[in-house]
């Protein structure tokens, strides 16, 4: 199998996810600033909730994505009030023809206070157990 990791964060929190979710898989983790160049099996896409959405640089990036290059992707992040962004990036991912797998990971983040701490060394350690499907 082959993976990349992409994020995107404002606060740091899901960038600690993606630097665990890479190590694991023996990659890089890249801001989604870097284009996924090479062909990948996953592609595992961190991000969260920023005003009740996901960011339009989120956006941006899976509509520059290939649909040859990536099998599917795989939602991870943290936030500190809402949960889960599948549905937001899926319909991004379908606008490109690109799968989006059944499972992800999510977890609370640290947002001005609320949450301290998070995502915190458990978390990260289950984010690690969720990837080691994916080997």
């Amino acid at each position: 199998m082959t993976y990349a990791v992409r994020y995107y964060t404002k606060t740091g929190n899901t960038k600690r996810l993606a630097e665990a979710i890479a190590k694991e898989l023996g990659v890089e983790a890249l801001p989604i600033s870097e284009p996924v160049k090479e062909k990948v099996d996953y592609l595992f896409l961190g991000n969260s909730y920023y005003a009740f959405s996901i960011d339009p640089e989120v956006r941006i990036f899976v509509a520059s994505l290939d649909k040859e290059k990536i099998g599917k992707i795989v939602n991870f992040g943290s936030a500190a009030m809402l949960n889960s962004t599948y549905k937001k990036v899926k319909k991004e991912a379908d606008k490109v023809g690109i799968a989006m797998d059944e499972k992800e990971f999510h977890c609370k983040g640290e947002f001005k206070g609320i949450h301290k701490g998070r995502p915190n060394q458990d978390d990260i350690a289950e984010a690690v157990r969720f990837v080691k499907q994916y080997k």
